[in-house]
């Protein structure tokens, strides 16, 4: 991380790094083991990223995923409540670590040309009311890294209910001091925030910036990306590029963002990856990887998981451009089941007998 934000090369090797990481996860995670050895996977002797086995984030959801003892961590992530049970628990040793990746990688994409603090608003819980959420998390670290206020403004509760009056005032104080604004806010929140401004719009000042991300769960109507950035971009009064989606999970230690805010040649709905994570499309049964343009299941490769899974494997439908340079396209949730070969995986890290049909 210190390298990157010296623009710097690593000094240490992805693949060295992802290996070693792999090795201790295998001696310390009983499931990790589990699955390695299904696999026929060595990972003593494991050279490569890809040679390691991909853990389904499902798996958070009924094994404890940690290389440390229970009762050590110093903050569990949980994913959110569905009607479909139990939810995924990704456990942190330490979160410092966390921290500073999110901040370097966040700062690279939202906030890069900004020679000083900005007032900042998060259209979500504070930290208090949701202490388990890793998004909440995020932005109170991007609060206190890039904000210019003791106390960032939180302007949704866990009801969904937004305080319009205190963003108004917000608005109007960077308005009258020439600052620009940083807004971080869930799909979900901007759903309802958009609803209730009706024709109505809070023109931010110039050179202000919207971060948007997480899915909608069930809290509002759901709209299509390319939409809500067309309301956000009228009701905030900013250029549709000024909007900026975040991709990130419960389950992952890194985040990836579009490029539009400071590439003009960024398309929407593609997101750099960090120098310390790799995003790659498999086949959902083979989970082998696929060629570049054709889609698959995202498997990351996430170097700051040191403590629980550095491979994991998602439900989510990916592609990569034959340009490597534009990084991945995120598609969106693979229908359905999950895709068999995330199934196949959690049986071997249960110990129940794996096998392929049809």
């Amino acid at each position: 991380m210190s390298a990157f934000e010296a623009g710097a090369p690593s000094p240490e090797p992805f693949d060295a790094l992802a290996c070693d990481i792999a090795r201790f996860q295998g001696a310390h995670i009983e499931g990790f083991a589990r699955l390695s050895a299904a696999r026929g996977v060595d990972l003593e002797r494991v050279t490569s990223a890809s040679q390691i086995p991909a853990v389904p984030t499902d798996a958070f959801k009924v094994t404890r995923v940690a290389a440390f003892e229970e009762g050590r961590a110093e903050i569990t992530f949980k994913t959110s409540g569905t009607t479909a049970g139990a939810r995924g628990a990704h456990e942190m040793r330490d979160v410092s670590t966390y921290d500073a990746a999110a901040i370097a990688f966040g700062r690279r994409w939202l906030a890069r040309d900004l020679d000083r603090s900005v007032p900042v608003v998060v259209l979500g819980p504070s930290p208090s009311e949701a202490p388990d959420s890793s998004l909440v998390h995020m932005c109170a670290s991007f609060a206190e890294a890039f904000g210019a206020d003791a106390a960032p403004s939180y302007l949704v509760t866990l009801d969904g209910i937004i305080d319009l009056a205190t963003f108004d005032e917000r608005v109007a104080v960077a308005l009258a001091k020439g600052e620009p604004m940083l807004v971080l806010g869930t799909s979900f929140a901007f759903v309802h925030l958009v609803d209730a401004l009706g024709k109505a719009s809070f023109a931010l000042p110039p050179g202000s910036r919207v971060m948007q991300t997480g899915g909608y769960k069930g809290r509002s109507r759901e709209v299509p990306p390319d939409v809500l950035r067309s309301d956000l971009s009228r009701a905030f009064g900013l250029d549709q590029r000024r909007i900026v989606a975040e991709y990130g999970m419960t389950e992952l230690s890194s985040q990836f963002y579009e490029r539009t805010l400071f590439d003009e040649d960024a398309s929407f709905g593609w997101y750099a990856e960090p120098p310390w994570a790799r995003v790659v499309p498999v086949d959902p049964v083979t989970l082998e990887p696929v060629a570049d343009g054709e889609m698959g299941v995202a498997r990351i490769v996430d170097l700051m998981n040191v403590d629980s899974a550095v491979v994991v494997l998602t439900q989510d439908q990916v592609r990569r451009s034959t340009n490597a340079s534009e990084g991945f396209e995120l598609i969106g949730r693979a229908p359905g089941a999950p895709p068999r070969g995330c199934s196949i995986a959690m049986d071997e890290i249960l110990g129940r007998r794996a096998t392929i049909t049809g």
